[in-house]
């Protein structure tokens, strides 16, 4: 994928815009709430090359003038009186206008206009009966655009709102705390915006016993609700109990609400202003009652939606026929905005040589030719807004082209970004250019993969960054006039350092009593590694060994019997050292394999190590063999003997004494020998070995060696 220099060219010139003549809108049509036989006025405004021609549009379809309705020399739409119908037509819908000059034409946002307007009470308040001393709630509402002012009667008189125990909420709410005799009677509410004025249905409030509930109890909660930043937000929680409750607010997330436009209403509402998308989360009102833990809570949702906005927009651009061009457009906003691109007022869809990626953020154009000349807009929309930017593509054959930038030098400073420089120009010639552009990607790859990056005519110097450790690219520089691009600069080809070596896992093996066996897997992009150990609970790490990077393994010998060990190895290579893996390693349990055994064997050291092991086993089969030929060697001259003794005569028995005598002796001898052979040749299964193995932490410090406890 290309990425090329559509990024500040309007700061590379420091005269003005490198493409003379652009058109561009100065003021867009705004949302709008219009009231009925009143004049509205809706705003387009353009400038660039003469002649421009403006054009309105409601609801996609164009806009003509008409007895109420006259478009005026700037731009602008004006209606005269302002009207729900005009026969079967509304005044009401979504207005955009369209400037159009010699070099394109560019779509406005759409504007939403509304009729104002406050429909019948959709909530009337709803009569009530409370406990003297207890907490009342009404509620009315009704739908308005704007949103209507409501107020509250009792017996159709204004209720004082000085007193405190009242509390009236923007969202057409009334809470009555502490409710006494004298507030009985009947309560209504009313609404007034531009369009009316309106009451509700009254209700009537009755006192009742004193409160009979003790524990603390919400008469109404937090609701769900969605906004746009800069809205106000209230959060209600009434509660009711005796003695009253105390009511507290906290986020469900635990992040603090703050106290900046935070604002608490009556005993326990919750009013946040200018709201933005920080405010988003899970708001938790508890109702306490003093003097104890027992509580109650509520919990209601608010989400704060924000209007698209701009990271990055498209720029005017000159390009040469065939040349490969990008826009870049990034709008950020909740939720998510979606992008789409738009030439000469008309959408954009990919095809021929057009391509659009990273969720429609890039617009490349293959092989530029002068059909390509246009207005290019990005729009961005979410359910909060729309927003939208331009830029103009210029399609020249330059006649003359500018050299290309000389002595150019290319230096790698990190596994993944490098340096290039070049030789300043003389200042006629930095007068008469726009910029550079700087080429790379990767040797081997095709053109069209390559990465480009504007920059301004009096940078002389440029940090590559987000590149591949360990790889070769291929570089070049263009510099670019109003007439068209040079040609390539020298081209140089630069390898980036490699990453360090990841250090493999270790495992360790006690072969005996003093001897280990360290192992790891090696890796061909190690260059070698540094082997060593420490005696818990010492700090210092000895028997430094540096190996080659094919090793695998490595045997130490006399080490300290009955000790605790920590085996730490470090994989390194031209980059640098990678992390530490370590193992660890208990000889407190091990007993001796004779080591003439090993010192006898002419092999490698991990061969060794591996007979080593062998032979301790072999020896402890051997021995249990013998016991077993034993055993059956007792039971068969038992049984001999019982036999003969049954057959023959008495002269025999003498002799057959002598030999049962003999072949005692036999076994006594034979069982010395077995304790001797055991003694110095003990079976492994008996042996007890603890080897604790584990990858080491990332950084060189040993482990303290007091966390160690002996098998």
């Amino acid at each position: 994928m290309t990425m090329i220099w559509m990024i500040g060219l309007l700061w590379i010139l420091q005269t003005g815009p490198v493409v003379c003549g652009d058109l561009s809108l100065l003021k867009e049509p705004a949302d709008a709430i219009a009231i009925r036989h009143q004049a509205l006025l809706l705003d387009c405004q353009a400038e660039g090359d003469p002649p421009i021609n403006i054009t309105w549009y409601k609801d996609g379809a164009p806009l003509y003038t008409s007895r109420h309705r006259e478009l005026l020399d700037n731009g602008s739409l004006w209606i005269h009186s302002f009207q729900k119908k005009h026969g079967s037509v509304s005044d009401t819908g979504e207005y955009s206008c369209a400037a159009q000059n010699p070099h394109g034409r560019l779509v406005s946002r759409k504007a939403k206009v509304q009729l104002a307007f406050l429909s019948r009470f959709q909530v009337n308040p709803q009569p009530l009966s409370v406990a003297e001393g207890g907490v009342a709630r009404f509620q009315c509402w009704a739908t308005a655009i704007p949103g209507a002012s409501i107020t509250w009667e009792r017996n159709r008189t204004a209720l004082l709102t000085s007193d405190p125990r009242f509390t009236l909420l923007p969202n057409g709410v009334l809470q009555i705390s502490g409710v006494t005799h004298e507030d009985a009677g009947a309560y209504r509410c009313v609404a007034i915006n531009p369009a009316h004025r309106r009451h509700s249905e009254e209700a009537t409030l009755t006192l009742t016993g004193s409160i009979n509930h003790l524990e603390p109890v919400i008469l109404s909660g937090p609701q769900n609700q969605t906004l746009t930043i800069h809205q106000t937000a209230i959060l209600e929680c009434i509660a009711s109990g005796s003695p009253p409750p105390i009511v507290s607010w906290s986020r469900l997330d635990g992040t603090s609400i703050g106290v900046e436009g935070v604002q608490v209403l009556g005993s326990g509402n919750l009013m946040i202003s200018d709201v933005s998308v920080k405010h988003s989360g899970v708001y938790v009102c508890a109702a306490n009652r003093p003097g104890s833990r027992v509580r109650r809570t509520a919990q209601g949702t608010l989400q704060v939606q924000a209007p698209p906005e701009f990271v990055k927009w498209p720029q005017s651009v000159s390009y040469a026929p065939g040349d490969n061009v990008s826009f870049s457009c990034v709008a950020q906003g909740v939720p998510i905005p979606t992008l789409v691109w738009l030439k000469n007022g008309k959408y954009l869809n990919p095809g021929d040589n057009v391509w659009l990626s990273d969720d429609n953020q890039t617009l490349t154009i293959f092989r530029v030719t002068s059909i390509d000349e246009a207005l290019y807009q990005c729009i961005a929309e979410n359910s909060a807004g729309t927003i939208q930017a331009s830029a103009r593509l210029v399609v020249t054959v330059p006649n003359e082209p500018p050299k290309p930038p000389e002595g150019v030098e290319v230096l790698p400073i990190s596994s993944t970004s490098i340096l290039v420089t070049w030789k300043i120009p003389p200042p006629e010639v930095t007068d008469g250019i726009i910029g550079y552009v700087l080429h790379i990607r990767k040797a081997g790859d095709p053109s069209t993969s390559e990465t480009q990056e504007a920059l301004s005519k009096i940078t002389f110097k440029h940090i590559v960054n987000s590149l591949e450790a360990g790889t070769k690219y291929v570089v070049f520089l263009r510099t670019y006039s109003p007439l068209g691009a040079s040609n390539d600069s020298q081209v140089i080809t630069v390898t980036t350092p490699g990453t360090v070596p990841r250090t493999p896992d270790i495992s360790v093996t006690v072969v005996n009593e003093s001897v280990v066996q360290v192992e790891w897997e090696a890796s061909p992009a190690v260059q070698g590694y540094r082997l060593e150990y420490r005696k818990i609970p010492s700090g210092t790490f000895q028997g430094t060994q540096v190996l080659p990077g094919n090793s695998s393994s490595f045997i130490y010998r006399d080490l300290e019997p009955s000790s605790l060990y920590e085996m730490k190895l470090v994989a390194f290579s031209a980059s640098g050292e990678g992390n530490s893996s370590r193992g660890y390693v208990s000889l407190k349990s091990a007993t001796t394999i004779h080591e003439p055994v090993l010192s006898a064997c002419q092999c490698e050291e991990g061969e060794k190590s591996v007979l080593g092991i062998a032979l301790g086993i072999h020896l402890g089969v051997v021995v249990l063999v013998l016991g077993l030929l034993l055993l059956f060697y007792r039971k068969r001259i038992r049984c001999k003997t019982r036999e003969e003794g049954e057959q023959v005569v008495d002269s025999h028995v003498l002799e057959n004494t002598q030999n049962q005598g003999k072949t005692q002796d036999e076994e006594k001898g034979s069982a010395a020998e077995k304790e001797e052979l055991m003694t110095q040749n003990p079976p492994a299964a008996p042996v007890h070995l603890e080897v604790i193995a584990e990858s080491g932490p990332q950084g060189d410090e040993p482990a303290p060696g007091g966390d160690l406890d002996s098998p």
